[in-house]
């Protein structure tokens, strides 16, 4: 999935309201089928960082829902379901980067020599758990392909070394990654 410039800066907004309403715990007017792109189903995540720092992640592996939805929901899950945080406060609203990640499609590894660090995201699946790392964990924290296997098998609540194990599948995918500090979009 290929998105210009302005179905991007328009996620951005789509998501950036949905994390207002949903702090606001305002009934959010869900966007109404736009067309194109946005109605094609498409997995996403939304990252949400506050002055460099993560504040929450959250996304859909799966094509379950069209990219305009699962960006809206995806939003405010990571502003206020995300686990390892407290939710997002009125406060920390306008300090937010808002960075969107449109996932292609799974692909099953073969051999872990086709996992390229920094270009491809992985999950593993050890059949009652899942882990997913975007491209851009790997690339950050300048990791081996090794280590972010292992960091993708702990994420999944296994021991570190499980990718390694015959039962458990790995897959690969591409992003799509935006920011709004990228495009210079100013909150509103």
């Amino acid at each position: 999935m290929h998105l210009n410039e302005f179905e991007k800066r328009e996620l951005l907004r789509l998501a950036r309201e949905s994390i207002r309403c949903g702090i606001k715990r305002l009934e959010h007017a869900s966007s109404e089928p736009a067309g194109g792109t946005f109605d094609e189903p498409a997995g996403a995540f939304v990252t949400l960082r506050l002055r460099g720092e993560l504040r929450g992640c959250i996304g859909y592996i799966e094509p379950r829902l069209p990219l305009l939805k699962t960006v809206e929901e995806v939003a405010a899950k990571a502003a206020l379901e995300d686990p390892r945080f407290y939710p997002l406060t009125l406060h920390e609203f306008e300090d937010i980067d808002i960075e969107v990640s449109v996932l292609s499609p799974l692909q099953r590894v073969e051999s872990i020599e086709d996992i390229e660090v920094g270009r491809h995201g992985v999950v593993l699946d050890g059949g009652i758990t899942r882990g997913l790392l975007l491209p851009q964990v790997a690339e950050e924290f300048h990791w081996d392909r090794e280590t972010f296997l292992r960091h993708t098998a702990v994420k999944a609540g296994l021991p570190p070394e499980a990718w390694n194990h015959p039962a458990v599948q790995l897959y690969t995918f591409t992003v799509e990654k935006f920011s709004e500090s990228d495009l210079a979009v100013k909150p509103h």
